[in-house]
């Protein structure tokens, strides 16, 4: 038996059923509804994919212009069409600047 853990990767992409390698930045973020997100972003890609299980693991393509504050309600936040809370917008805003240096080709 081994005490290296599982690679998280492999397990995220299967709650998502995204493809998610370990070449991917990843976050994961689970809101006070028990709903879960999980944040994929490729060396070398411009844009991130993001899931969301409450709207059934469709994944939706993200960049750092993709939260908005302009939806159909006064201060609704959406990213990509989906509507996000304000902690999910914290998280996604997070992992989107914690993948910058992917896109940039730093390791």
């Amino acid at each position: 038996m081994t005490d290296t853990p599982p690679a998280i990767e492999p397990l995220l992409a299967r709650l998502c059923g995204g493809e998610i390698t370990d070449e991917d930045y990843v976050g994961y973020f689970m809101n006070e509804y028990g709903e879960q997100l999980v944040f994929a972003q490729r060396r070398g890609e411009k844009t991130a994919r993001l899931w969301h299980s409450d709207a059934d693991w469709e994944m939706y393509l993200v960049g750092d212009r993709s939260i908005r504050l302009d939806g159909p309600l006064d201060g609704m936040i959406t990213v990509s069409g989906l509507i996000i809370n304000r902690e999910e917008a914290t998280w996604l805003s997070s992992c989107l600047a914690a993948s910058r240096h992917l896109r940039r080709g730093r390791s």
